[in-house]
């Protein structure tokens, strides 16, 4: 599915060289951000602010006045690494602020020092979030934009955004740009790995996969642990050490000191999670190292040696690094927004990384719009009453990989109500779930008869717990078998309830048709039937719905007649 974001430029447009506002890149980072602003294709400036390209994602307070970056690192009582709380985003904080509150300090500061460089006004924005991000930190992160006083045109993925900011400068990758690549995203709290596929301008992601928790924070901890230290303090050494050993064999404060061979034992267990995610999503993608072409580093962590000799050694290909790791991704997001305001052509395609989907009779996921689907993406399927006469249907729509409802992530419920009074089966309601191209999702049901619609946009309701974002895909693959077996299990009861209501009904209706002996043959079947219902045993089960179907053809063939007959007495053919 492709998707043209822009229409491209005819000849006779025009566009000024001198815009009256700008669109900026952002890369809102865990540890540090970055913001750019595109001129042009291939004129991309990355803003110094305080001296640097690199702005800590840190925020202190006295009283109402918020400083942020490098000089709130100098300061007591600091706020950092708050982008990992952004899945559970109201959560209260010291002298309650939020991850949401903190995020959009951050986001204003970048904001501020762009008009200051540009000298024009800054109201748009694209945003990079991990990949990995589910719809309420992605939902956060546009609640934290429209605090500063920032427009979000887009969210982009990191991984896709230095994809982009790659593709689009073939200078720096010097080499034909299309084929298969994979972006390696190991930034301070959080871990992508994205498959893409380039060719002439179209940007396709064909698997993604990470950890929402999972980065050079977890090295700088580990770093703490060894030297038995604790504080902010000791954490900026941890971050200095880690940095220095990038090119230094040893490094030495003199009340603490770390040698680089210590440095990648004390990260091995970090990054050993990251090979079995790349190993995962090569998987989902049906991808081996040889169909890559190139390996793309994103993040300051992936300066460590230790990071680059294991990529080149998954990939067996030493990885790209003509861009700067640390400022790639904003490069990318400015592209984007001077694609998105400039008028310019270009494809651009990012997945889903959890399926959505409703719940069904028995506590099944039907799954509507599976991970991995290119987004936007629209998707519509058909669906009906169980019980005769319903007038209602409760939609549950949730987000996961597991077979049961109850194994997933609950994200909403509505009702359709006003369905026509008809037997089981009849009415149809067609189900459409609409996912744009920020991962957010729109929900709507269609009753045919009626005309009857309700739609929900689905905003993400706050406090997902950590543990189970984390968790989700592990867990679906951990439990696959034994997932397809309840689920065969439930479809085979639900199955066997609908034919012993279905029966049942009948039998009150047109028991008459029916001698006694038969009669009280049936009735013994469908005790038996309505026995076998809690057993878990799903062969039994479907044994018994046998027998009752091959006792009621005949009976179902008596009931046909007599609406037949129903249907043309007193008329004339």
């Amino acid at each position: 599915m492709l998707l043209q974001l822009t229409e491209p430029l005819t000849k006779s447009s025009s566009v000024s060289t001198e815009p009256l506002s700008y669109a900026i890149g952002i890369d809102l980072g865990t540890t540090h951000s970055v913001v750019a602003v595109a001129h042009s294709e291939k004129e991309i400036d990355v803003l110094m602010i305080d001296g640097s390209a690199l702005v800590p994602s840190v925020v202190a307070y006295d009283g109402d006045v918020a400083t942020v970056g490098s000089q709130a690192t100098l300061l007591s009582r600091s706020f950092s690494s708050f982008k990992r709380l952004m899945d559970n985003p109201t959560i209260a904080l010291r002298d309650d602020k939020s991850p949401i509150i903190l995020s959009a300090e951050v986001l204003k500061k970048l904001r501020d020092a762009a008009e200051k460089t540009l000298k024009k006004p800054v109201t748009k924005a694209v945003i990079t979030v991990p990949a990995y991000f589910d719809d309420t930190a992605r939902q956060a992160t546009k609640d934290a934009a429209k605090l500063a006083g920032i427009e979000v045109l887009r969210l982009l993925s990191e991984p896709t955004a230095a994809a982009f900011a790659y593709g689009l400068d073939q200078q720096a990758l010097n080499q034909e740009i299309e084929g298969i690549y994979a972006i390696y995203d190991l930034g301070g709290g959080t871990f992508d790995l994205s498959i893409l596929k380039m060719t002439k301008g179209v940007f396709e992601v064909l698997a993604t996969g990470g950890d929402t928790q999972l980065g050079g924070d977890d090295i700088d901890d580990a770093i703490l642990k060894y030297w038995d230290k604790s504080g902010d303090s000791y954490l900026k050494l941890a971050r200095i050490a880690k940095e220095s050993l990038s090119t230094a064999a040893t490094w030495n404060d003199g009340d603490v000191q770390l040698a680089r061979v210590e440095l990648e034992e004390l990260s091995k267990p970090v990054l050993n999670k990251t090979i079995t995610v790349t190993k995962r999503v090569m998987y989902d993608a049906e991808l081996t190292p040889d169909d890559i072409q190139g390996v793309v580093l994103v993040g300051g962590a992936t300066r460590m040696p230790l990071v680059q000799a294991i990529v080149t050694d998954i990939f067996k290909r030493i990885p790209l690094t003509n861009l700067d790791p640390d400022q790639v991704v904003a490069r990318g997001a400015a592209l984007q927004a001077y694609m998105l305001t400039q008028g310019q052509g270009t494809l651009l395609l990012d997945v889903t990384p959890l399926s959505l989907g409703v719940e069904m009779m028995g506590g099944l996921v039907e799954k509507i719009i599976p991970r991995n689907t290119p987004i936007p993406a629209c998707v519509s399927q058909e669906f009906t009453t169980y019980e005769n006469n319903q007038n209602a249907i409760e939609f549950h729509i949730v987000q996961g990989e597991r077979e049961l409802s109850i194994d997933c992530r609950s994200l909403a419920r509505f009702t359709l109500t006003d369905i026509p009074h008809k037997p089981a089966g009849v009415a149809r309601v067609l189900v459409t779930f609409q996912l744009d191209a920020d991962g957010l999702l729109s929900v709507s049901a269609f009753e045919k008869i009626t005309h009857k619609k309700q739609t929900i946009v689905v905003k993400p309701s706050y406090g997902l717990s950590e543990e189970k974002l984390r968790c989700m895909l592990f867990e679906s693959q951990a439990n696959g078998l034994e997932d397809m077996q309840k689920r065969q299990l439930i479809e085979t009861r639900v199955d066997a309830e609908r034919l012993l209501r279905y029966c049942q009904a009948a039998i009150i209706e047109d028991g008459h048709l029916l001698d006694a002996d038969t009669l009280d043959s049936l009735k013994v079947i469908l005790n038996d039937v309505e026995g076998v219902l809690a057993l878990s045993n799903r062969e039994e089960i479907r044994a018994q719905i046998d027998r009752l179907k091959q006792a009621t053809a005949t009976f179902a063939a008596a009931r046909m007649d007599l609406a037949i007959h129903k249907q043309f007495v007193g008329n004339k053919i």
